[in-house]
């Protein structure tokens, strides 16, 4: 399966993901834990079946020091150990934020109370907007085919200028 397109050399594709690059940096200058942030976009990405956010997630992560148990055990978080009840609240938010088709009402009252309960509103519209965001990127990598396993940690620090 060939990409089809490589949206980070075409004029257009690249000013998109720039931008979507620079919303990415407001969520990360939140006090959303950067640890959790990079489990649920992972999360998010295996759901989606894009291997190159699968890919940035994974290796970024384990960049910034995330073990490879919970790493691996993120795809199987309801039956693991290693998650906070703050991070199960996390991916349960962002599972059914992805599966919105499948959810006949969106997020639940009870993952949203879960949420709720274990971060403040700051965080949770960082939460909000970080599954939104990969969401976008998932189906943009999708969409074009981009596979993984070609990503460096900090690859994409030059896009914030």
């Amino acid at each position: 399966m060939e990409p089809r397109i490589n949206l980070m050399t075409n004029k257009i594709g690249a000013k998109v993901g720039k931008r979507i690059y620079n919303v990415s940096l407001a969520i990360q200058e939140s006090s959303l834990p950067k640890a959790l942030q990079q489990l649920v976009e992972l999360r998010a990405s295996q759901i989606n079946g894009c291997g190159w956010c699968v890919d940035v997630h994974t290796k970024e992560a384990a960049a910034a020091g995330e073990t490879a148990v919970r790493l691996n055990l993120v795809a199987a978080w309801r039956e693991s150990t290693v998650f906070t009840e703050a991070e199960r609240a996390a991916l349960a938010l962002a599972e059914e934020g992805t599966r919105l088709a499948d959810a006949h009402g969106g997020v639940s009252d009870e993952t949203w109370a879960e949420v709720c309960e274990h971060y403040d509103e700051d965080q949770v519209a960082a939460l909000v907007s970080l599954v939104a965001m990969i969401n976008a990127a998932n189906r943009l990598g999708v969409i074009t085919r981009t596979r993984g396993g070609s990503y460096d940690p900090g690859m994409f620090a030059a896009m914030s200028s």
